[in-house]
């Protein structure tokens, strides 16, 4: 159940979550859509169920999403996470944008609705908060994805963040700081 009204007289949300590998976007996403009935939408699994040979390898989606972005096709990208958003009034978050076209694309879509978030974290901290959910068998692996050619532009989106949340503390404190940041955009 929502903490907060949606429908008459609340102004659609649209959040944009950026950020390096491992930064808290999706703990971010997961947080809104349990807290706060926000749908919850990644990037990753728009090109899965689209194009990846194998949607559990983060391997393969990073090949996936550098194929699209370089081969034209971002725009159908973000088009086709668009068709999967329910209409007004519902809140959503978009987990994984990495492209200023994602951007430029989002605030054509949802205008003063849409709200981009850059959440950043130290290298370091990233790999702590990876470590321990497997996804990465090593540091060198966490390295070798973080400088993949698809995530090279996502510090290029910090100029275009309404905000920057630095998540270099507790989970609890992250999701304070979350809530801090729906109070200021709903005034």
């Amino acid at each position: 159940m929502p903490t907060h009204p949606q429908g008459h007289g609340h102004k659609r949300l649209v959040i944009g979550l950026t950020g390096r590998i491992g930064a808290g976007k999706t703990s971010a996403g997961k947080y809104l859509s349990s807290k706060y009935n926000f749908q919850y939408h990644r990037y990753s699994q728009v090109l899965s169920e689209w194009l990846a040979k194998d949607p559990d390898s983060k391997t393969s989606l990073q090949e996936v999403g550098w194929n699209v972005m370089s081969g034209g096709m971002q725009t159908e990208l973000n088009k086709r996470l668009i068709d999967q958003i329910q209409p007004a009034p519902v809140d959503v978050a978009i987990d994984g944008l990495r492209h200023h076209t994602d951007y430029e694309f989002m605030r054509k879509s949802f205008g003063s609705s849409f709200h981009l978030i850059y959440i950043e974290s130290h290298r370091e901290t990233r790999w702590n908060h990876l470590k321990n959910r497997g996804k990465y068998a090593s540091f060198d692996v966490f390295e070798r994805a973080d400088s993949h050619a698809v995530e090279q532009e996502i510090e290029k989106l910090r100029e275009c963040a309404a905000l920057v949340i630095h998540n270099e503390s507790s989970l609890e404190k992250f999701h304070i700081g979350l809530d801090k940041l729906l109070q200021e955009f709903q005034r």
